[in-house]
């Protein structure tokens, strides 16, 4: 399985020719994923691209987090995980949104998101931390061990800032309506709602994967 990388939605992506060929069927209506209006191009047209949208203030997407993550260990090589970060555009919750979407680009663009993402969700979820200043994310990521000068080099980056701006059109593009969302192929996706409960994320995720593999669609 490789690194997680950047990205908060699941998004598994099959070959390119099943992408390309072979536009998505509606899922039925009790069928535990839906069906993108709009299908997302995938990165890598040889990898099967997953895409998690998330938020650190989410209860459903901190309760993912451990089972995602051990469902990504099992995987092989061509399974890749993306994760993005949610932010509603005009929310109550917009700038806090932003600021810990601009925190978990800062972790990936240092590499630590891996290591450091379920300590994020257990100090905002469980020990009520704000990490929305740069100040205290500096902070908080020098107390975990990050190098506070690179942290802040790259918390204050163009490519970060950029990154943060795309999030919330990303949400949109992916048709994210609950969090966590998982998107499989950029064709089809998943919820707490849908799967019938977080702990059944993973599992559909492994149905979506095994007809892409078939080259059939769910």
């Amino acid at each position: 399985m490789q690194p997680v990388t950047r990205a908060v939605l699941l998004v598994v992506s099959a070959v390119s020719a099943l992408s390309s060929t072979l536009a998505p069927l509606p899922a039925a209506a009790d069928a535990p994923y839906n069906t993108l209006r709009h299908p997302q191009q995938v990165r890598d047209s040889g990898k099967r691209e997953v895409v998690e949208v998330f938020w650190y203030g989410c209860l459903h997407s901190q309760l993912l987090e451990k089972p995602l993550e051990e469902w990504a260990a099992r995987q092989p090589s061509d399974v890749v995980l993306h994760r993005i970060p949610a932010v509603w555009a005009g929310a109550p919750e917009q700038d806090e949104q932003r600021a810990h979407a601009r925190l978990y680009f800062t972790l990936d663009k240092l590499g630590q998101v891996d290591r450091l993402q379920q300590a994020v969700f257990r100090s905002v979820r469980q020990d009520g931390a704000d990490l929305t200043t740069e100040q205290a994310a500096a902070d908080w990521a020098e107390r975990h061990e990050v190098d506070r000068q690179k942290f802040t080099a790259a918390y204050e980056s163009d490519e970060v800032r950029r990154e943060v701006d795309q999030a919330p059109d990303d949400r949109v593009r992916y048709e994210v309506n609950e969090l966590p969302t998982a998107v499989v192929q950029g064709q089809w996706s998943t919820t707490p709602t849908r799967a019938g409960g977080v702990d059944q994320i993973p599992a559909v995720l492994d149905q979506l994967l095994a007809q892409v593999r078939s080259a059939r669609r769910p």
